[in-house]
């Protein structure tokens, strides 16, 4: 099923690169932090995300125990457990991308707003920082009101 610890590991690589292009931040500039996980487990459309994602495991699953059981060879076996699990990989990927992209312009949203010029994950941070992951929220689910 998903982990957070995607969009974590994507966020922090976003946020590595812009640090090392911006250089050392100043002594005024203002920093913002986020519970990334949080924010994707509460974006609008996670939950409907969830259950396509819960539906497409069990056809995977189904799909993956009739083939084993049609097959003696066991690195067949293994082979075919491995190209279902990809398959399943491929559509959380496809299922999830536009979550962390909306995600990602609420972050910049919301930052800009506040006047935050660098924004880190909050796991990454012992002390200090501007926590905009409520406004992120926000953010999301206003954009979401807008499309309906």
């Amino acid at each position: 099923m998903f982990s957070g610890k995607r969009f974590a590991a994507f966020l922090s690589i976003a946020v590595l690169f812009m640090l090392l292009t911006a250089g050392y931040a100043a002594a005024n500039e203002k920093i913002g932090v986020i519970d990334s996980q949080k924010i994707v487990f509460q974006h609008p459309n996670f939950e409907g995300v969830t259950k396509k994602l819960q539906s497409i495991s069990a056809t995977k699953e189904n799909e993956m125990k009739m083939a084993v059981d049609k097959e003696a060879d066991q690195n067949k076996k293994a082979q075919i457990f491995e190209a279902k699990r990809n398959e399943l990989a491929q559509e959380e990927q496809k299922l999830m991308q536009p979550i962390f992209q909306e995600a990602q312009l609420a972050v910049r949203t919301v930052a800009k707003i506040k006047g935050v010029t660098v924004v880190i994950e909050k796991s990454a941070v012992y002390f200090g920082g501007i926590d905009i992951t409520d406004d992120v929220i926000q953010e999301l689910k206003k954009n979401a009101a807008k499309k309906k």
